[in-house]
Order: structure tokens, then C-alpha cells, then sequence
């Protein structure tokens, strides 16, 4: 992408490659068959009963056994919706997100032909998409199936706005799609309920996908004769000597040690790794001794983090520009051979180390897990893995169609007839973006890494679904070098015998996650206080790194945290944990 920060949402969408591509999980629970009998496609009210005759054309409610989840309406029917891109959406001639080879399936298969009542480029956190929708909203002209994120779901909730899908999902739903977007043990599917009823369909993910590594130079560790990480004064030695032993060796001092974004938090280059090894963990939520929840970001064990952050800083060993770098200029900087060291995550080879191989093929980087500043175990936190949610207009004629496109994704990206190089990446082009609701199974990747793993010890792939037979050959041709191309590479980094997911079996084989305890819709105050609580965070932080602050500035910073809002969100945060017991 214009390399944004956003291109790694949708790198990760490349994990939803990893994870929708990544994401063919056929594990023989197929939620419906392609040629399935037409089924009702009457309208269905909130309790999912159908009414007014079924594509048999016998005129009266459909007995359950007619009801198919991937059955097709008879004659077709039109269900209108919004799109919220970005520059990564590439298309192949004569295709558009109007026209495209999912849209054609929804009306082959489905009978369900998709307007596009508007499609708005851009949708970073507070961007031109996210505008369109709160307009929308507030004007109350929505779409049947409306993509919208946790503030504004809750927005439409209480406006009314919206229809209550549990007796819909229920019907309709395939056996496989059930199952997948209940695989994190439903906390996805209840942060789309309130008040016991389902009020949309949430964009599933894996919250372990999003666990915290170590990236590094492996060849600059070898060529500087560097031990590998096991502790952190290891990693301070590996920073300073990529920031001052010429790991490039081009006899200029113009390397820095560690890469690092402009929000400090999340994507590409952001620290949550470096936090978490001194067991801090900002932006969550989390049990203290007493069994209350309580955030991460105002502990003392972050204000440890961020003094020997602001140190290295002072050292040179932190980009001195890191405040006005995106994700995506942060990559480029790591692409162009100006830095060797990273938190980061699991998808880091597709994108920007795969830029790095590129611009020098002797550059090799491999994965550690977390270390720790004493001599308990680092863990890296996690969120609930949801990319937002798809909530139904309270006047759609064919809510249960909501369903029924869920379906589909999931059929062709998981189950017995998933064909990833039509439906998943095709000719380098991210097609499951095309589809108008994603979801992905909790542990799809780390089973990927597994099978394909033991396909490639054992020399027998023969029981791998498409996908993971996908990266099987991407894997064995980089291995067995026919060929070449720096993307096998990647994929070995990621799945491969010692690829990043060796990192992430042994964060779940260890219990080592540490989740964000809250996964509610947003509380009163959250919506009210959360931006601007949000924005004085990063501005405290940067300050502090940056040395413009002392590091005692911290301790304001809470109390004001606190007086602002986050005294008041803890309360209620705390309220609704307590309801959850």
C-alpha cells in the first residue's frame, strides 16, 4: 500500500490470507453443499421464521428441513450494503469492488445479487470510511448489511437500528460456520450480544495471530558473532551493536537498532513486545492481585518500560524520526536495509522483511519468542482477534441473507470445497478482500504450521487441505530450490520448521497469552473519553521516549488518566466484568 498504516490491517489480511487465504481450514465440517436445494428465500423476521412462500412455491412457511444454508433463492433477490477499502484492494482487469469474482458467485450460487450503496477509500481509525459510516449512521440511510466497528454497533443498538439476529444465525447458519466463529469459546460472537441477544456477525479472527516476537537480522547476529536472545540484557547488547558495529558493512553509521512506529502500540514496529517483557501491557485490561480489572497502561511496571526506552533513545539506538513514521514508512526503512531488529508479529516476512530480501538477498531474519527482564516469563497480551462486526438493518426484507453470505466465505475458505487460488490470493491479488463479511477460525494458522510441517518432514501431503497445500509447495519449492522467488522464502519464515509459528505453538503450549480480559461493547465512558484519553496516552509516551518529558511526567499522566475518564471507565469496566461471572 501507499504503505500506510493501515497496509498492515491488511497484511493481516494477507492473514486472513494467513488468515482467509491462510484460512482454508478444511476440516471436513462442510456447512452446506453448492448444490443445494433452493430454500426459503422469503423475508424472515427477528425470530427467523419464514414466511411467504419458498422457492417450491408451496406458499406457506417452510418446514425446517427445506431450510439450506447455502440454498439459493429463486427467483434472485437484492441485498444492498457499503464498502469501507484501501490501497491494497487490486483488482484484475475488468474486475471492481462492484464486480468481482465473489459478488458473481453470490448471485450464481446464492441468488443474491450485492449493490454497493457506497464505497469509500480509506479505513484507518478515524478515516474518510469511518466518517462515511458515522454520517450514515446519524442520518439513519443504511444498507441492509451494515460493516461497522464496536463504537458504532453499539451506537446502532441503542438507536434501534438494527435487528436481533440470535434466532436467524441459529437457523441458518452451517454446521462449519458455527463452529469456526465459536472456536475462541464465543468470546467474538458475545461482544456482538447485548442484552442476550446477537445483534450482528462478527469479523472472527485468532488473538494469538496478534502475539508479540522478537525479529532479527540473523545473518548480522552471525556476521557480529551476537548470541541469540534468551534474556534482555541480551537484547540491549544485539540493539547497540546493530546501531554501532556496521552490521550492514558499509563503513557508515546509518543503521538504527530497533525500528519503531509513530503510535508506539500495534502494527508494524510498535513495542507492545518491548512492554511486555517487563510486564506491562498497555491498552488492555487485566486481573491485579485483588481480582479486579485494571488497565495496563497506567501501571508502574509500564513507566519502567518507557525509562529505558527513553534511554535507548537518548543512545541513538531508536530512529530519531520514529514520531512522524508510520507502520508503513517503518517498513520501508527495515525494506531498505537500515534496521535488523523488531517486535513484531507472526506476518512480518510477507511484508516489510520480503522487502528486505529483496534489496539484498544475504538478509535473513528469524523469529524468537519474547524475553523477559527477570526471572519470570514474558508474556505477550493479546485482544479478542474481531476486525468488526456486520449488523442487519431492522427493515431488511432477507436478514437470514446476512447468514447465508457468511456461509459461503466460510465454505470456500475453510471447508471441503475451498479453493483458495480462486476465492483466497489468486495471481498475487487478495480476492477474499472482494467479500462483503470475513471470518476466520481461532487456530486456523498454527494448524496450518502444523500439518504442513509434518507434510514436509514426512514427504506425504496428501492430507492437507488447499490452503495448507498451498503453503506446502510455496514451502518445498523454497526448500528444494525450484524456486527462487523471495515470497517462498516468506512463507517458510511463517510457516515453516522454524518459522513463526514455532514462536506462537509455544506461547499456547505454555499458557503464556495474556488476554485482554474486557471484550464488551464500549462502556458510556469509553465512547465518551476513550479518543481523547487515547490521544493523551500517545502524546505522554512520545514526549517521555523522545526525552522532551522526564520520566516522572508518568505519574501525571495517570492522574490525569484517571480524573479525565479512565476512573470512571474502570468502574464500569469492573461492572461489566462482574456480570460476566
Amino acid at each position: 500500500m501507499a504503505f500506510k498504516q493501515r497496509y498492515l490491517l491488511a497484511i493481516v489480511l494477507v492473514f486472513l490470507l494467513i488468515a482467509a487465504t491462510a484460512c482454508s481450514s478444511g476440516n471436513g465440517n462442510n456447512g452446506g453443499n453448492n448444490g443445494a436445494k433452493p430454500d426459503n428465500g422469503a423475508p424472515v423476521n427477528s425470530g427467523g421464521n419464514a414466511s411467504e412462500g419458498n422457492a417450491a412455491g408451496d406458499g406457506g412457511n417452510a418446514p425446517e428441513a427445506a431450510i439450506e444454508p447455502l440454498g439459493k433463492y429463486d427467483p434472485p433477490i437484492e441485498v444492498s450494503t457499503v464498502r469501507i477499502i484501501n490501497d491494497t484492494y487490486k483488482f484484475a482487469e475488468g474486475d471492481t469492488i462492484d464486480n468481482n469474482v465473489w459478488y458473481k458467485a453470490y448471485e450464481e450460487e446464492l441468488g443474491i445479487k450485492i449493490k454497493n450503496d457506497w464505497v469509500v477509500s480509506g479505513d484507518g481509525v478515524g478515516g474518510p470510511g469511518e466518517q462515511k459510516m458515522n454520517v450514515s449512521i446519524a442520518s439513519g440511510d443504511l444498507p441492509d448489511i451494515i460493516p461497522v466497528n464496536a463504537n458504532q454497533l453499539q451506537q446502532l443498538i441503542e438507536a434501534d437500528l438494527v435487528m436481533d439476529m440470535t434466532d436467524v444465525f441459529e437457523k441458518y447458519a452451517s454446521p462449519l460456520t458455527k463452529e469456526i466463529m465459536n472456536a475462541d469459546g464465543g468470546y467474538a460472537m458475545k461482544s456482538a450480544t447485548s442484552g442476550g441477544k446477537l445483534m450482528a456477525l462478527p469479523n472472527t479472527g485468532s488473538s494469538m495471530d496478534g502475539a508479540a516476537m522478537i525479529w532479527l537480522r540473523s545473518d548480522w547476529l552471525k556476521k557480529l558473532n551476537l548470541p541469540e536472545p534468551v534474556t534482555m540484557d541480551d537484547v540491549y547488547r544485539i540493539i547497540d551493536a546493530f546501531t554501532n558495529q556496521d552490521p550492514d558493512g558499509n563503513n557508515k553509521k546509518d543503521t538504527v537498532g530497533i525500528a519503531l512506529n509513530k503510535d508506539i502500540m500495534g502494527g508494524y514496529a510498535g513495542l507492545d513486545g518491548f512492554f511486555n517483557a517487563f510486564h506491562s501491557y498497555p491498552g488492555i485490561w487485566f486481573k491485579d492481585a485483588s481480582g479486579k480489572l485494571v488497565n495496563g497502561s497506567i501501571q508502574p511496571e509500564t513507566k519502567a518500560a518507557l525509562a529505558k526506552l527513553a534511554e535507548m533513545y537518548k543512545n541513538g539506538q531508536i530512529d530519531k524520526e520514529f514520531g512522524v513514521k508510520d507502520a508503513g514508512k517503518a517498513g520501508e526503512s527495515q525494506g531498505a536495509g537500515k534496521n535488523g531488529f523488531s517486535f513484531g508479529q507472526m506476518w512480518n516476512p510477507l511484508w516489510p522483511m520480503v522487502s528486505s530480501k529483496d534489496n539484498d538477498p544475504n538478509a535473513e531474519w528469524q523469529s524468537y519468542p519474547l524475553v523477559s527482564v527477570d526471572d519470570q516469563p514474558a508474556r505477550p497480551q493479546v485482544s479478542l482477534a474481531v476486525g468488526g462486526y456486520y449488523a442487519v438493518n431492522k427493515d431488511a426484507k432477507h436478514p437470514e441473507a446476512a447468514v447465508k453470505l457468511m456461509n459461503m466465505f466460510i465454505e470456500k475458505s475453510y471447508g471441503e470445497m475451498a479453493d483458495p487460488n480462486k476465492y483466497g490470493n489468486a495471481n498475487g491479488l487478495e480476492v477474499f478482500k472482494y467479500a462483503v463479511e470475513i471470518a476466520a477460525p481461532a487456530t486456523k494458522n498454527l494448524d496450518a504450521h502444523k500439518a504442513v510441517t509434518a507434510a514436509i518432514t514426512s514427504g506425504d501431503a496428501s492430507k492437507l487441505n488447499p490452503e495448507q497445500k498451498l503453503y506446502y509447495d510455496k514451502i518445498s519449492s523454497w526448500l528444494k530450490k525450484e524456486d527462487g522467488t523471495n515470497e517462498r522464502w516468506a512463507y517458510d519464515r511463517v510457516f515453516g520448521e522454524t518459522g513463526s509459528f514455532v514462536v506462537i505453538d509455544k506461547y499456547v503450549s505454555d499458557n503464556l497469552l495474556m488476554n485482554n480480559e474486557f471484550f464488551g461493547a464500549p462502556t458510556p465512558t469509553m465512547v465518551s473519553k476513550g479518543s481523547s484519553l487515547k490521544k493523551m496516552e500517545l502524546e505522554v509516551f512520545t514526549k517521555i521516549i523522545m526525552g522532551s518529558s522526564p520520566i516522572d511526567d508518568f505519574d501525571k499522566f495517570v492522574k490525569d488518566w484517571n480524573s479525565v475518564g479512565g476512573e470512571a471507565i474502570t468502574k464500569e469496566v469492573n461492572e461489566w466484568y462482574q456480570e460476566q461471572q
